[in-house]
This record gives C-alpha cells, structure tokens and sequence, in this order.
C-alpha cells in the first residue's frame, strides 16, 4: 500500500528561502510541491522521506532564484491489485459505494462488484445532494439481509484496479470534482470482504 518512490526533480529556491540552511529550505520546498498530490502511476504523495542529494545552485539569467537538482524519497499510497484493506463507508447510491481511508476518499465499489445476491433500498426521506448516502445496499444470504450502513463499521475490500484519469479541459458544473487517482474495490468471492461486523 505504501512504497518510497526515488525522484530527480530540478527547480528554482525562492529568494525568501536563502537565509534557511539549504536543506531546510529545500524540505519546505519539495513539500509544498508534492505532499497531497497524485503523480501519475505512482500514487498519492503522503510524505518526504528524505533528500538524497542536492547539486546545483545555478542562477541563470533573468532569473532571481537559484535552480537546484535534488534526488529525494517520497513516500506514496499506491494499494497493489488484489491487496485487501479495510476503510469507512462515505457515501451509498444505486451505483455502489464510496469509501473513505481518512487521507483518500476516491474508492468506488460498483454495484456489480457488491457480494451476490444484493438489492439496493433508496431511502426516500434522504435531502444530501452530490455524494452524501442516498440509500442502503444489502447482501441477501441464506433468507437473511446484511446491510451496509453503519458509517462507524469499517469495510474490507479487495483492490481490483487502480487508475489515473486524464485530467480534463473542461468539466461540466453538475459534475463530481475531478479525482487524479481512482481505485475500484470489490466485495466479491472472499470471505472477510464487506463490514467487519458481518465476520464477528
């Protein structure tokens, strides 16, 4: 789920950061430039784990900055395919269900990859707009239904891709917010997947 990715990256040291030592300085800058943010097939940047090496200081002309080459190891969530993890329930619709780790929200169960058989109930009485719970999804087992409802219960699922969307020119008003990394998680054919308290 987590690995330590290695990257070259070659940028400028802004003035108002000269009078720190330099990897100080360079810290603050790698991570107001990565922390939060997708690299495209490397996942989520969570952290800067270390510099590794930082050569350069060229000012080249025009420019008040300093430039600077600097090997460094972030740390990225990137979930393997078939790796199961265990997350919150943030939101239910007739599509399936969205689930949230706390530092990543873009987890989509499709309603083709719920536990067979299952049935979708709407909650008629429900006002949220956009992502928020519109419903419960049930698997039917053996005459009995398991919901998936509690938002406190946690849910095991199986990875079943990761992917990287190409950012869009324009996106629509009534649209979702655009999502840099999408991971597509199953509750199918193993035991353990859905709510904890279905296994206790």
């Amino acid at each position: 789920m987590f690995y330590l990715s290695r990257i070259e990256h070659t940028l400028p040291l802004p003035p108002s950061l000269l009078t720190l030592p330099i990897r100080e300085a360079m810290q603050t800058e790698l991570q107001k430039l990565f922390l939060d943010k997708v690299i495209a097939n490397l996942g989520l940047c969570i952290s800067l784990y270390d510099i590794r090496s930082i050569e350069g200081g060229y000012i080249f002309p025009g420019d008040g900055a300093p430039t600077y080459t600097v090997v460094f190891n972030l740390v990225m969530f990137r979930p393997f395919l078939g790796e199961v993890i265990a997350a919150k329930l943030l939101a239910s619709n007739a599509d399936g269900l969205r689930l949230s780790l706390g530092f990543f929200d873009d987890i989509y169960v499709p309603a083709h990859l719920m536990p067979i058989p299952n049935h979708f109930e709407a909650d008629p009485l429900n006002s949220y707009e956009n992502d928020s719970k519109k419903g419960t999804w049930f698997w039917d087992y053996e005459g009995e239904r398991f919901p998936i409802d509690d938002s406190e219960d946690e849910i095991r699922f199986r990875v079943q891709s990761v992917s990287y969307p190409p950012v869009p020119v324009e996106q629509p008003k009534e649209s979702k917010p655009f999502a840099p990394m999408l991971v597509t998680a199953s509750l199918l054919n193993h035991e353990g997947l859905g709510p904890l308290s279905w296994w206790v």
